[in-house]
């Protein structure tokens, strides 16, 4: 059995958000007088990889919301703008918090969306709880396959150009454009660059579709509530494409876990190219950015990089028949 292996921080633990004491009374006045109560709780979300504001509030009306808010100056108030425009196009098939309001107010981006009482995916992952997951989401990608006029007007780009414009860094490497990331170097990436270079430029074609993804799908931005219903968050960067690829990036924890990836995306039809070339790009990808120094975002996105990169990479590996390397700092096994 393969080893499993976790990252240095549990993914419901990541992020470093302000409190509801830390915002502006302006702006808590304004979310109170929205939520139509006083609130008598506030439940910060501890996952996610940002210093924006998320939490459940709770009323003393025995309402609850789980309200993000960021100042109009912050990226994160567009991110929040662009999922509350995503999820209130979504599909009825789709298990994901729905936008109850947003507003504008003191110079800060609000967002509510309906409360989910759930909690992030542990690891490493059981089998019922990536059973709830891929449920969920095969799903999703079904009621997706053919987006609607409302999701298509907002914007979505073509997940091949992402691949080209963003994640073909092996490529670069290999032209000398960009240097070999410090976390890859006692890897065998060096060695392979040519193949994973290879893999990466391959990958756009097979994976370009017109099917509408999440295109973020990974541990985090999933929760499992008390029934052990898996529901789909954080919709902030969906993209056209073929729904298999972020299938693969959700797997890769899965890998880590010790679990049969290899045998779900088999069952998804995914093309063995197209895998390996998705694992190539994600690796090339995390570890680049792993390599970025401190993150003023959290002080574990790091760390979340370098684990995703190489365990993108050691499955690679594994498919590939690839001589494995021995182990290195920055993993933990069990």
């Amino acid at each position: 059995m393969r080893p499993i292996t976790l990252p240095e921080v549990p993914y419901d633990s990541t992020a470093v958000r302000p409190d509801w004491s830390d915002l502006p009374e302006s702006v808590r006045k304004v979310i109170t007088a929205r939520l139509g109560s006083a609130v008598s709780a506030a439940r910060s979300a501890g996952g996610g990889f940002t210093r924006a504001f998320a939490a459940v509030l709770e009323t003393e009306a025995g309402t609850s919301a789980f309200v993000k808010a960021a100042p109009l100056s912050d990226p994160a108030s567009q991110w929040y703008a662009r999922e509350a425009a995503v999820t209130a196009t979504l599909p009825p098939e789709v298990t994901a918090a729905r936008p109850l309001w947003t507003l504008t107010d003191s110079g800060w981006f609000v967002l509510a969306l309906k409360t989910i009482d759930g909690r992030v995916p542990a690891l490493p992952w059981t089998q019922a709880d990536l059973d709830a997951t891929l449920r969920t989401w095969s799903a999703a990608a079904t009621a997706l396959a053919y987006p609607s006029p409302r999701a298509l007007e907002i914007g979505l780009p073509a997940l091949p150009d992402i691949l080209r414009g963003e994640m073909s860094w092996w490529s670069q490497i290999a032209k000398r454009r960009a240097p070999m990331p410090e976390p890859a170097r006692d890897t065998l990436a060096p060695s392979r660059l040519t193949e994973l270079a290879a893999l990466e430029r391959a990958l756009p074609a097979l994976a370009a579709g017109d099917a509408m993804m999440h295109g973020d799908l990974r541990l985090d931005n999933v929760l499992l509530d008390q029934d052990g219903r898996a529901w789909l968050c954080d919709w902030t960067w969906p993209c056209l494409g073929a729904p298999w690829f972020d299938t693969v990036t959700l797997l890769v924890s899965a890998y880590a876990s010790g679990l049969d990836t290899d045998a779900v995306l088999r069952a998804w039809g995914a093309p063995d190219d197209g895998v390996d070339g998705a694992l190539a790009a994600l690796s090339g990808y995390w570890l680049v950015r792993a390599d970025g120094g401190p993150s003023s975002a959290s002080p574990h996105s790091r760390q979340h990089q370098r684990f995703s990169g190489l365990q993108a990479l050691a499955w690679l590996t594994e498919r590939r028949g690839w001589p494995e390397m021995p182990a290195k700092r920055g993993w933990l096994r069990r």
